[in-house]
């Protein structure tokens, strides 16, 4: 391997460790504003399921599973959209320029 492919590489792993920093960092931000939102709405009718379908009681556990549920749904949703969409609009942009 040349000294050229091997720098262009390194520089590639650079770029890709930091749209995954960059991702990650998006995804925490996103998950702070959007799950509390997706939790309030949904919330009162994941406890009527649980309880018609489990037994009354089961409200309590019902709702922090269904917290950690919605803070993951929304942090790796938008953490696969995001790097999903960063490299995408990098490269538009160097097809449209160069």
């Amino acid at each position: 391997m040349s000294f050229l492919q091997k720098q262009r590489d390194a520089s590639r792993s650079v770029f890709m460790s930091s749209v995954a920093g960059l991702a990650n960092t998006l995804a925490v931000i996103t998950t702070i504003l959007g799950a509390p939102p997706l939790y309030s709405h949904t919330i009162g009718w994941i406890q009527e399921f649980a309880a018609q379908h489990y037994g009354y009681g089961i409200e309590g556990p019902t709702s922090l599973v269904w917290a950690v549920t919605c803070g993951s749904v929304v942090f790796f949703s938008s953490r696969m959209s995001i790097s999903t969409a960063v490299p995408m609009l990098i490269m538009t942009l160097v097809a449209r320029f160069l």
